[in-house]
Order: C-alpha cells, then sequence, then structure tokens
C-alpha cells in the first residue's frame, strides 16, 4: 500500500506544487487539523497518520480508528513544514473520505441485520489499486472482506461454468486440481444446480442475482433434504438497504454487496491551517 500512496502523491504532485512555492514561504512551521464535516464512521486514521509522520511531520491528536464522527469532529492535528502539509492535503484527504464511506457504509448494513446470525461482506468491485485500502475499510466497518484477490480461494462465477460446461462439472474440476486448503465456492442460478453443487462439496454456494422466495425455496429444500449443514450459503447481486432484511430473515450464512466499494458516498473532510 505505501506504493500506491506513492503513486498517489506523484499525480498529484505532477512536476511540482506551484502554488505553495509561490506564496507560502520555504520552511515555514504552521499547525492544522483535519475536521469532519459529515457523520459516519472513521476508517484509514492510521494510514494518514503513519503518511503525516513519514514525511516529518509531528502528529499531536488522532482519533482512533473505526470511531463514530460528527460534524465538526476534529481528526487528526498536525504541525510541521507548511508546504510538505500542503504537498499531502489532498492525497490524505481523499483517501480517509473515501474509506470512512466504506466504513460507514459497511457498518450501517451491518446495523440492520444485527438480529440475524448473518454475516455482511463485501466485493472485489472496487476501482484499480485500492481494493486492500476498501477491505481494511470494510473490516472497519464491520463488515467481512471476502476475497482479497484471486488466489485466496476458488469462486467459480458465471463465465468459468460457460467454459468448462455446468455447475457441477466445473465444482468437480476443481475439487480435482484445487489443494485441499482452498476453498471452493460456486456461483448458481437455479435451485437445481444449488442441490447438486451441496451435495457434491461446495464450501460454498452462492445464489446469484435470486429474489427472497426462489432463496427460500432452495434453503427449504436443502433442509428437507438434510444436507443444509454441508455448504455456506451465500446470496448477492443488486441487495440494497431497501431487501437485505428480505435476505437476512431466510437463514443464509452470507449476505455480499459490491455496493459497499463501488457506489459508497465519500465522507466529507477538510484539512484547515491554524
Amino acid at each position: 500500500m505505501d506504493k500506491i500512496i506513492e503513486y498517489m502523491l506523484a499525480e498529484d504532485e505532477g512536476f511540482g506544487d506551484i502554488t505553495s512555492d509561490a506564496v507560502v514561504d520555504n520552511g515555514q512551521e504552521v499547525s492544522a487539523y483535519i475536521v469532519s464535516k459529515d457523520e459516519g464512521i472513521l476508517a484509514g486514521i492510521n494510514i494518514i497518520r503513519e503518511l503525516f509522520e513519514e514525511y516529518g511531520v509531528n502528529v499531536g491528536f488522532w482519533l482512533a480508528e473505526g470511531s463514530k464522527i460528527a460534524n465538526g469532529d476534529v481528526l487528526i492535528s498536525v504541525k510541521g513544514d507548511a508546504r510538505t502539509i500542503l504537498l499531502l492535503e489532498r492525497t490524505a484527504l481523499n483517501l480517509m473520505m473515501r474509506m470512512s464511506g466504506v466504513a460507514t457504509a459497511a457498518n450501517n448494513y451491518v446495523n440492520l441485520v444485527g438480529e440475524f446470525d448473518v454475516r455482511v461482506a463485501g466485493t472485489r468491485k472496487t476501482s484499480p489499486a485500492i481494493g486492500k485500502f476498501d477491505k481494511h475499510a470494510l473490516k472497519v466497518g464491520g463488515a467481512d472482506t471476502h476475497r482479497f484477490s484471486l488466489d485466496d480461494m476458488v469462486l467459480i462465477k458465471d463465465n468459468h461454468i460457460a467454459a468448462c460446461g455446468t455447475p457441477l462439472e466445473a465444482l468437480l474440476k476443481a475439487k480435482e486440481n484445487v489443494s485441499f486448503s482452498k476453498k471452493i465456492e460456486i456461483e448458481v442460478e437455479t435451485l437445481d444446480d444449488a442441490i447438486e453443487c451441496v451435495k457434491n462439496g461446495a464450501d460454498i454456494v452462492m445464489l446469484d442475482n435470486m429474489a427472497p422466495g426462489e432463496v427460500g425455496e432452495v434453503i427449504d429444500e436443502l433442509e428437507k433434504l438434510n444436507i443444509r449443514q454441508n455448504s455456506l450459503i451465500e446470496v448477492s447481486g443488486g441487495i440494497t438497504e431497501e431487501t437485505i432484511l428480505d435476505y437476512a430473515g431466510l437463514g443464509v450464512d452470507i449476505i455480499s454487496i459490491g455496493a459497499l466499494t463501488h457506489s459508497s458516498r465519500s465522507l466529507n473532510f477538510s484539512l484547515k491551517f491554524d
């Protein structure tokens, strides 16, 4: 992640901060702080603190990661070279605002299903290069990170199945070729495919884009066959704040939501000189 932040800074700086160089005296020392103009869950503060300290800026105060924040709350205070603080300002704000937005959205969904024994998870639907930051933010917000990268687990999706034949064929081929140390998850779209994959030892069966009634039918049939306990059942696809309770009450194990990372609103923070 350090290399990604270095790139962010280099991209922002270009060939130099001509504004600060023109109007801020070289070596001028200032005190500054970042203040919230929003409410939610704070994420990324430790990354930002380390960023300031790495560039020789002293950090005098910072809130804890995962803190609930409100409009007007001071998140971190710093003291150091004015030009350096201005160089770091936008990268620090952009990253922490996005991470806090993801953490806030995740926390909201987790709280919605708090009375149910179900896990809310993110997905890999994120922006290039910042996936690990988003994953950290999901965790801060109380959600499960799901896969960090393609090597975390086997996840057989529609295109894998299209290249292989049927869901069952893809599952059996994966079981034959993958180490026991890796879990195997498979995406299915019908009741019959769900039953076959549970019967044949999928660790996780993802019911993709199924309506609540269809998911309930799958759960009921697995229980009738006395195989419900064989696999974790995940639901995914277009689940919103308005519909998540319709799924949580069905007895599924995991609800994955891509919107947590691809559509969350960044919180609004601002850096101010004293």
